[in-house]
């Protein structure tokens, strides 16, 4: 058998690591896990589920989607955050202020988890809200380009003071398809242009700051006919070449439908690698992930940047006075909405 890299990031079924899980977590092309609403009961709980892991595989990248508003997998016993938004209507009123409020809470998300010894929150969002998407919307931070990267920044900022990796997401920007990409394939026909004036301009200004991208399954029709997710010319000329990006390109879901069209899961993961993904994400289908496991075993794929250096550095405990600030000014904003 080839040499394996650890290319695919995938998920659990339940509040524990079953058997079988414990057969995948070990197979030498899983490199990640994922977790979600179904694999947390309480905090007690989801220490326990990341000591089993971590015991099967101590070095694997642990990631969850905690964005704040309606991404947060971990609800009961964790502040409940806001959608971002909501930091963006507070810089349309006080810009210095939001942007010092998207640090605190860039920090206080991340505290929370890597506290836990998860690694990875998938995030900021930075498409930019046009007010048309059925998958975005309050994600975004605002709608306007300057307003996304000094809030981001920020974000990102916050994050990092916690010991967490920052990743960027849906490259070269989702926001202005109304089609959600989870249940159809969107297809944004604007000229190149009218997306590099706009949404692609948070991508360049914070590319030095994060540590990973993760592109869109949407199609890009002016400038080619494959999403971007598998396009060498959005992963490799534009976000490599010319933006000069060295960070991890993780894939976004391969079972979401805007990836069907290039076939099966072994098919997707190959075309993704090929475009130049660093680590491919193969959720809620475990078929789907086995059979992106046999493709590896049975390929010499390597990705370019290896994931594992994404894990979490935790720092000092966030200062109990920080803490409870940044808590009080999620349940402020959260009212807000």
């Amino acid at each position: 058998m080839p040499s394996v890299s650890p290319l695919l990031m995938l998920d659990l079924e339940g509040l524990q690591v079953s058997d079988v899980e414990k057969d995948l977590l070990t197979h030498p092309g899983t490199g990640g896990l994922i977790l979600f609403t179904r694999n947390y009961q309480d905090r007690q709980q989801l220490a326990e589920l990341v000591r089993q892991i971590r015991a099967v595989r101590p070095e694997i990248l642990i990631a969850v989607d905690q964005e704040g508003g309606r991404v947060q997998r971990f609800r009961d016993g964790f502040v409940r955050l806001p959608p971002m938004a909501a930091l963006g209507r507070r810089y349309d009123q006080a810009p210095q202020a939001a942007v010092a409020d998207a640090a605190l809470l860039g920090e206080l998300m991340a505290s929370e988890l890597t506290e836990l010894d998860i690694d990875l929150s998938f995030a900021p969002v930075l498409d930019l809200d046009y007010g048309t998407s059925t998958v975005i919307g309050d994600r975004s931070f605002h709608g306007d380009a300057d307003a996304m990267i000094a809030l981001a920044s920020a974000f990102i900022d916050g994050m990092s003071a916690a010991g967490m990796a920052a990743t960027g997401k849906h490259f070269p920007g989702h926001g202005h398809v109304v089609a959600d990409s989870h249940l159809e394939l969107p297809v944004d026909p604007r000229p190149l242009a009218e997306i590099e004036a706009a949404d692609l301009r948070p991508f360049v200004a914070l590319a030095q700051k994060l540590d990973g991208i993760m592109p869109a399954h949407v199609i890009y029709s002016a400038v080619e006919n494959q999403t971007a997710g598998f396009s060498r010319y959005w992963l490799q000329t534009r976000l490599r070449e010319q933006m000069g990006f060295r960070g991890v390109i993780f894939s976004d879901d391969l079972s979401m439908a805007g990836a069907h069209g290039v076939g099966g899961y072994p098919e997707r993961a190959r075309a993704a690698l090929e475009a130049g993904c660093d680590m491919v994400l193969a959720c809620n289908n475990r078929a789907g992930a086995e059979q992106v496991l046999d493709f590896l075993a049975a390929t010499r794929f390597s990705g370019q940047v290896p994931a594992s250096g994404l894990r979490a550095r935790p720092r000092r405990p966030m200062e109990n006075t920080k803490r409870r600030a940044a808590t009080e000014l999620a349940a402020a904003l959260t009212e807000l909405r």
